[in-house]
C-alpha cells in the first residue's frame, strides 16, 4: 500500500509539475521572443538574486514542515500540527517582509554594484512582493505535502503559471516604451502578481480544510516556542545550505558575463551568449528534470516515516527505485537533445544557432539527473548538516571553475556546461559516500550501465526512423522523437527486467 501511495503521490506531483513546467517553458519561450537574447541574459542575471532572497527568507521550510506534518499526522497529534503552523507562519511573515523591504530600499545599489547593470533596478523592485508571498506559500505547501494533499497545491501552481503567461503579455503590451529594462521589469511584475494569486488560493484552501483533516487532540502536548524550534532545527541548516549554495551560484551568474568580457567578448554579446546557452539550450534539456524533482520531493517524507519506523529495507528499496527512474529520464532526455538539436532550437525559439549548445547542454545535464535524487535522500535521512557541507564544497568548486573556464576564449560560455558536469559528479560521489554511512545502500552501477546501453540502442533506432520524417513536419518529428525516447528506454528496461 505504501508503494502504491508513493507512486500515486509522485505521479500526481510529477504530472502537475510537468504541466506547470510546460507552461513555464512556454513562458520562457514567449519571454525569449519578447526580450530577445540580450534581455533574456539580463533576466538571467536578476533571477539568481531573486532565488537568493527566497533562500534567505524561506529555504528548507517545505522540507521541514512536510517531515514534521507527516509525523504529527501519523500520530494524530493535531494540536501540535496546528500550533506549529501558526507559529511558523507568523515568524516567516515578519522575516520575509523585512527582507523584501530591504531589497526594495537597496535596489539601486544592488543593480549597479552587484549586477553591474542599472537596467535591472526596476526588476529587483518588482520581485520584492514575491519574496514575502513565496515564503508564506512555502509554509502552506510543506503542510500540504506532509498530509499528502498534493492535488490542491498542484492545481494552484498550474493555474498560477498559466495566468503568468497572460499577465506577461498584457503588461508588456501596456508598456508606453519598450526596451530591455522595461520588458524585464514587466516579466518580474507578472511573476509577483501570479504569486499573490497563488498564495491567496493556498491560504483559502488551508483555512477551509485544516479543521476537517482529522479530530483534534484533547490537550496540547508542546509549547509553540518548542514547536517552532523543531521546525527551525530542520529548516535552518537547509536554509544556510541553500543560501550559501545560491549565493555562490549567484556569484557564478554575476562572474560569468565579466569573464566572457575578459575572454574578449563585448558585454552585450556576452549577455546574448548567456541567454542562448543558459536561458534557451539548458532550459530545453532540463525540462524533464521536473519528474526527478517531484519524486525527490515525495521521497523526503516517505523516507522520514520509514526511518522513524526502523524499516531500513523499505528506505533502501525506495531509494533504488528513485535512482532507476532518474537514470531512465536522464537517458531519454539525452537522446532527445542529441537526435534533434537544430530542430528544437528552430521550433521552440525560432533560432538556427542553438544546435551545438543543445547537444552540449544535454550531455552536461545528464549527470545532474543521476545526482539530483541523492540530495533528497540525505534530506529524508535527516542529514541536513551533511548536505550543507557537500553543497558548500561543490558551490565553491563551481565558482572557481566558472572563473577559470569562462575566461578561456575558445571555451567561453561552454565553461558553464563543463562546470555543471564536474560539480554534479562531485555532488553525486560525496552524497553517496554519506548515504553509505547511514544505510547499506549499494550504488547501482549495473543499473546505470544497463540503462545507458538501452539508451544507445534506442538512440540508433530513433536516429534511423527520423530519416523517414522530413524536417518540414517539425512538430510531428519532435513529438515522435520525445515519445519514442521515453517509450523505448522505459519499455526496453521493463522487458529486460521481466
Amino acid at each position: 500500500m505504501q508503494l502504491d501511495k508513493f507512486y500515486k503521490n509522485s505521479f500526481i506531483l510529477s504530472a502537475s509539475n510537468m504541466i506547470t513546467g510546460i507552461i513555464g517553458f512556454i513562458f520562457s519561450v514567449i519571454l525569449s521572443r519578447e526580450l530577445g537574447a540580450e534581455g533574456l541574459g539580463l533576466y538571467g542575471l536578476v533571477m539568481p538574486l531573486y532565488i537568493l532572497f527566497l533562500c534567505l527568507a524561506s529555504d528548507g521550510l517545505i522540507t521541514a514542515l512536510s517531515k514534521i506534518s507527516a509525523i504529527y499526522y501519523n500520530q494524530r497529534d493535531v494540536n501540535s500540527l496546528n500550533r506549529t503552523m501558526s507559529a511558523t507562519f507568523m515568524v516567516i511573515f515578519v522575516w520575509s517582509v523585512s527582507i523584501a523591504v530591504l531589497a526594495f530600499v537597496f535596489s539601486p545599489a544592488i543593480s549597479s554594484v552587484l549586477i553591474g547593470d542599472i537596467r535591472s533596478a526596476g526588476a529587483i523592485r518588482a520581485i520584492c512582493p514575491a519574496i514575502a508571498l513565496v515564503s508564506m506559500s512555502a509554509v502552506l505547501k510543506g503542510y500540504y505535502y506532509g498530509l499528502n494533499w498534493f492535488k490542491p497545491a498542484a492545481f494552484i501552481d498550474m493555474g498560477e503559471k498559466l495566468l503568468r503567461v497572460g499577465l506577461l503579455l498584457g503588461i508588456i503590451s501596456a508598456l508606453p516604451v519598450r526596451n530591455v529594462g522595461n520588458t524585464v521589469t514587466a516579466a518580474y511584475a507578472s511573476l509577483a502578481v501570479g504569486e499573490l494569486i497563488s498564495f491567496g488560493l493556498l491560504y483559502t484552501y488551508y483555512k477551509r480544510n485544516r479543521s476537517m483533516s482529522m479530530p483534534f487532540s484533547p490537550k496540547p502536548k508542546h509549547r509553540r516556542l518548542q514547536l517552532l524550534f523543531n521546525v527551525l532545527a530542520i529548516s535552518f541548516p537547509l536554509c544556510i545550505n541553500g543560501f550559501i549554495s545560491t549565493l555562490l551560484s549567484a556569484a557564478e551568474s554575476l562572474v560569468l558575463p565579466r569573464r566572457l568580457v575578459a575572454a574578449g567578448i563585448p558585454y552585450d554579446a556576452a549577455l546574448e551568449l548567456m541567454g542562448k546557452f543558459i536561458g534557451m539550450a539548458f532550459n530545453i534539456t532540463c525540462l524533464p528534470m521536473i519528474i526527478v524533482n517531484s519524486m525527490s520531493t515525495v521521497l523526503v517524507p516517505d523516507l522520514s516515516l520509514s526511518i522513524s519506523r526502523n524499516n531500513y529495507w523499505a528506505a533502501e528499496d525506495r531509494m533504488l527505485q528513485v535512482f532507476r527512474v532518474s537514470c531512465i529520464v536522464g537517458t531519454s532526455s539525452l537522446i532527445i537533445g542529441i537526435c534533434i538539436p537544430d530542430l528544437l532550437g528552430s521550433l521552440l525559439y525560432n533560432r538556427s544557432d542553438l544546435g551545438a549548445m543543445i547537444v552540449f547542454a544535454s550531455i552536461s545535464s545528464f549527470i545532474s539527473f543521476i545526482a539530483l535524487p541523492t540530495f533528497g535522500m540525505l534530506n529524508g535521512l535527516g542529514k541536513q548538516k551533511v548536505l550543507l557541507k557537500n553543497s558548500l564544497i561543490i558551490s565553491v568548486q563551481g565558482l572557481v571553475l566558472i572563473y577559470i573556464l569562462a575566461g578561456i576564449p575558445f571555451i567561453n560560455v561552454y565553461g558553464y556546461g563543463i562546470t555543471n558536469m564536474i560539480v554534479s559528479a562531485s555532488g553525486l560521489i560525496m552524497n553517496f559516500c554519506d548515504i553509505k554511512k547511514e544505510l547499506d545502500f549499494k550504488f547501482p552501477f549495473s543499473e546505470i550501465i544497463k540503462i545507458l546501453i538501452i539508451g544507445l540502442f534506442s538512440f540508433l533506432i530513433i536516429k534511423l526512423l527520423n530519416q523517414f520524417i522530413p524536417d518540414t513536419l517539425a512538430v510531428i518529428k519532435a513529438v515522435f522523437t520525445a515519445l519514442s525516447a521515453f517509450g523505448l528506454v522505459y519499455g526496453l528496461y521493463k522487458l529486460i527486467e521481466d
